[in-house]
């Protein structure tokens, strides 16, 4: 089995938003050689305005990537076969940012040719990371000056970055 079928299967094959990180994660590492451990994933309602909505934001130095909930639900109710490629794609460029990699031309570049490399040209993750807007219209991206709504409570997924956690028993 190819690379590429591998990461298909294991896209398919995810159960859970940190299922789909693991496999960020691993693109990345296989991709640039780089890797980060100890983040954590919160999900709120950030909402969506006349622009469109921010899909996620990480705080530049803190080790927690910010998902929108209103997206998720969006596309889970509208067209769920988006909705893995879609966290694949808002958390690659997200961990990319985590790696201390800060401009969004730069960012959004290098999550396309992980993409590509791990899916292949064709593959709906890839394509939405060449034209988030064609899949998913009004999408924003947050810069480095967003600043996350004061309401609201941030619910923080269990078990996120699972490969990067050891218990002593």
């Amino acid at each position: 089995m190819s690379s590429k079928n591998v990461f298909h299967s294991r896209l398919d094959d995810s159960d859970s938003i940190s299922d789909i990180f693991e496999l960020v994660k691993d693109a990345v590492r296989i991709s640039i050689k780089k890797s980060r451990s100890g983040l954590m994933l919160g999900i709120t309602e950030l909402g969506s305005n006349s622009n469109g909505f921010v899909g996620a934001f990480y705080p530049v130095g803190s080790n927690i990537i910010i998902m929108n909930k209103t997206p998720l639900r969006r596309i889970q109710e509208t067209n769920p076969s988006l909705y893995k490629p879609y966290v694949f794609h808002v958390l690659l460029h997200e961990y990319l940012h985590t790696l201390g990699i800060l401009d969004e031309k730069v960012v959004r570049f290098m999550s396309t040719e992980i993409s590509k490399r791990i899916f292949g040209e064709s593959h709906i993750a890839t394509q939405m990371s060449l034209d988030f807007s064609g899949f998913i219209p009004n999408t924003t991206y947050a810069g480095l000056d967003f600043e996350q709504p004061k309401t609201g409570e941030i619910e923080l997924v269990d078990n996120f970055d699972k490969s990067n956690v050891t218990y002593i028993a």
